[in-house]
């Protein structure tokens, strides 16, 4: 799947800033961290991730694993289609720890999944990793 146009509006459903009733551009969300720029917290890192599984990039998947937990490679369900984010809360625990729970949903084969996860991030050398998570329940309708 192609990535997003960097003026497209941004799969994570952040608001934009300037515009709360439209979503912030790609090119301004969670695309700037793909060019480099390390993202400030673990919410911003979770986001782009949710970004990354919309476009199915498993090379900023990957990278953003943390070395202990990560898969050797990943693999996406043919034919999922993402449906929205919500965050539901962003915790820090401490300055190099945090966790996001959040709401993911999407369809796969007509079915659609609402996947519940608690997140747990650390950061290392200035950049957050994504380490695990504790699923709340994976629905399926």
């Amino acid at each position: 799947m192609p990535a997003c146009h960097p003026d497209a509006p941004c799969p994570c459903g952040r608001p934009d800033p300037r515009a709360p009733t439209r979503n912030a551009l790609f090119g301004a969300c969670c695309g700037r961290w793909r060019d480099g720029t390390p993202p400030p917290d673990a919410e911003s890192l979770m986001r782009s991730r949710y970004s990354a599984f919309v476009q199915e990039d498993a090379a900023w998947l990957l990278a953003t694993w943390h070395a202990s937990t990560r898969p050797a490679r990943l693999d996406f369900a043919p034919g999922a289609r993402w449906l929205g984010l919500e965050v539901r809360g962003h915790r820090a625990l401490g300055d190099d720890h945090a966790e996001v729970e959040f709401v993911a949903r999407h369809r796969v084969g007509g079915r659609a999944v609402r996947l519940h996860e608690t997140s747990r991030f650390v950061r290392e050398g200035g950049r957050w990793f994504y380490v695990d998570g504790d699923l709340h329940g994976r629905q399926f309708f």
